[in-house]
């Protein structure tokens, strides 16, 4: 029997499911939530370092790194994406060169500031949006990258606007599906790192 079937509490052995979400960017308003088609989570690599004794290597885990995150949104004609993504770019600090007195460059926290916080919050099955099972805010994130799709007189398919987020670290808020599964987070300030 899977582990789905033995519910003990509102929504305790529900599995969490893929399109149970929403993206937040605080700065950008809320017309960008519902643009949101895919993101990926946050995810960690390890460098490593190795020692050679004889016919032996040995390895040691290193730096923790945290990977960049590709949130795909669809261009709607209002609220225009690709405008929005370009404002944003634009509120980071970068302008089109206009001559030499144009000296503005792009700025760690510009760019930052223009997206604001995002979160990505996942919901149980039962559609209660104000109480989600888990929420990731990618802390310090700015727009790396923007890729438009491009055109096709063969196509019929949605226009998309492709976003890699770069980020300092993420937290992790776990809430619990009862009382006694109190919740727990990952990361900094306040949170806790046992999340058992």
């Amino acid at each position: 029997m899977g582990f789905w079937t033995q519910a003990s509490g509102d929504n305790a052995m529900d599995p969490k499911r893929q399109y149970r979400f929403i993206v937040d960017f605080a700065n950008l308003g809320s017309d960008c939530q519902w643009l949101v088609k895919n993101i990926g989570k946050p995810s960690i690599s390890l460098t490593e370092a190795s020692h050679q004794y004889l016919n032996h290597t040995f390895y040691y885990p290193g730096r923790v790194s945290w990977n960049t995150v590709s949130v795909t949104l669809v261009d709607p004609v209002s609220p225009d994406a690709t405008a929005t993504m370009m404002n944003a770019i634009n509120a980071a600090g970068y302008k089109v060169p206009s001559g030499p007195d144009q000296l503005t460059t792009v700025s760690k926290k510009a760019s930052i500031a223009s997206l604001g916080q995002v979160t990505i919050t996942q919901f149980a099955g039962d559609g209660d949006t104000s109480n989600p099972v888990e929420e990731w805010i990618l802390r310090n994130a700015w727009i790396k990258s923007v890729t438009l799709s491009g055109l096709d007189y063969s196509g019929d398919s949605l226009s998309e606007v492709t976003l890699e987020l770069r980020y300092d670290y993420a937290t992790l808020k776990r809430h619990g599906a009862s009382p006694s599964d109190a919740t727990t987070s990952i990361g900094q300030d306040d949170t806790l790192w046992d999340v058992s």
